[in-house]
């Protein structure tokens, strides 16, 4: 069987269970990823279950549509869908963030799919209740058990700034070496994982690099009147910040960046567990802007609608995965400016895509000359934007993206049947 042909049917007869936290409705962060690929198993054939939690992410605040549940099981564009209730810390800290994992093991334990033996289990981390939970059912069934890495728990921990980090990275660490060093592949987004990976106990010959996509559709709507409806005035520079409003992200930058440029208007779209103390910190800045995240048909619309898109991190972060947002970023045509850590994964993406400029992280005067300069040179800025959509269909496109991750289920399927046809033999002689 090769499912890289593409062709539909591919994996007819196949069961496939993934399990990811998150999955849609979630319109950010791991979520899509996660929908993209189930769905698109599903459209090759296979049987497509996954065991995901109850949608609350970015806003990490439970879906009203979804907060009444204990379990639901709901079939989606040809998956079905098993959501098992967990906690939802409004606030970060170790301990909330203990919480949260452990409920997510429990009940995902306590109350597992209802499905026959699939033929491979798959895992979206960093999700750490995740990985146990797909680890133990691929050894229950005895099938093929491939995680595939979006960040690293154990890192993120660290360089987190929650009360708690350190212990709660050297425990999570531990939890994702376990996970890791059992898996028949293991899936990276990123080339900077594989070192990590090797050193969690993954010989190299196991780790497959699987890109992630831009998983939003190219802008469609005129600029000017998408930025007419928003009310953005065409002669004011607009710098646009799309996403999680977390600890990790160090959105202070942009808010200290408006208190020197107030000709520049800037715009935090999106939700988090820091937008409350952000809006506070602006408290009484008329060129800072708070959006809820924009529906998912207006989104591209939005980003291109901007001047500068605007991705940050804090100083202390050394990020090795790349955030959704910077695809989709990509995606839209409009300058990158990055405020981030130079060794990163993002940094690397923007240096590739030459989408961009990188700034030095927490620096708003850095931040500010990149963004003027842009609005100094419109046809400069353009040329600059544009090269996103062609890194986007050169490396990031859905297609290649989504045939990768087929590519290494059908090579984990076929370690499977390979291990199947060894033992049989083994128990003949």
């Amino acid at each position: 069987m090769s499912a890289s042909t593409g062709a539909p049917g591919a994996f007819a007869g196949r069961r496939v269970l993934l399990v990811s936290t998150n999955y849609a409705p979630e319109q950010a962060g791991i979520g899509p990823y996660a929908t993209q690929t189930a769905e698109h198993w599903a459209a090759e054939g296979a049987e497509v279950h996954v065991l995901a939690g109850m949608p609350h992410y970015p806003a990490w605040r439970t879906d009203p549509a979804y907060r009444s549940a204990w379990a639901r099981t709901e079939r989606r564009n040809g998956v079905r869908v098993h959501r098992r209730r967990h906690t939802v810390p409004p606030r970060q800290t170790a301990v909330r963030r203990a919480l949260y994992e452990a409920s997510i093991l429990a009940h995902g334990a306590l109350l597992p799919p209802r499905t026959a033996r699939p033929d491979v289990v798959v895992a979206q981390l960093p999700s750490l209740a995740g990985g146990v939970l797909a680890a133990h059912f691929a050894r229950r069934y005895g099938v093929p058990f491939v995680p595939v890495v979006q960040d690293l728990m154990g890192a993120a921990a660290a360089q987190s700034g929650i009360r708690g980090g350190d212990r709660a990275a050297a425990v999570a660490a531990a939890v994702e070496r376990h996970v890791l060093s059992g898996a028949t592949l293991v899936g990276v987004i990123h080339e900077s994982f594989v070192e990590r990976v090797a050193a969690a106990g993954v010989p190299r010959d196991r780790v497959r690099l699987v890109p992630n996509w831009s998983h939003v559709a190219a802008p469609r709507a005129s600029r000017r009147e998408t930025r007419r409806a928003l009310g953005w005035p065409e002669d004011r520079t607009v710098v646009l910040h799309s996403g999680n409003m977390g600890l990790k992200q160090g959105l202070e930058v942009l808010v200290e960046a408006a208190r020197e440029a107030p000709e520049v208007l800037f715009v935090l779209m999106g939700d988090g567990n820091q937008r409350a103390r952000l809006r506070a910190c602006a408290a009484g800045l008329p060129n800072v802007e708070f959006r809820p995240p924009a529906e998912e048909d207006a989104f591209p619309d939005v980003l291109a609608a901007a001047d500068v898109l605007a991705v940050t991190q804090r100083a202390s972060v050394l990020d090795m995965s790349v955030p959704s947002k910077l695809t989709s970023y990509f995606a839209a045509g409009r300058p990158v400016v990055a405020s981030v850590a130079a060794g990163g994964g993002t940094a690397e993406e923007v240096r590739r895509s030459g989408a961009g400029e990188l700034v030095p992280p927490e620096d708003p005067a850095a931040l500010l000359r990149a963004v003027r300069a842009v609005a100094s040179d419109a046809e400069a800025a353009a040329a600059v934007g544009a090269r996103g959509p062609a890194y986007v269909s050169a490396r990031l496109s859905r297609a290649a993206g989504l045939r990768r991750m087929t590519e290494l289920l059908d090579e984990a399927l076929t370690a499977g049947e390979g291990r199947v046809a060894a033992r049989e033999k083994e128990a003949l002689l």
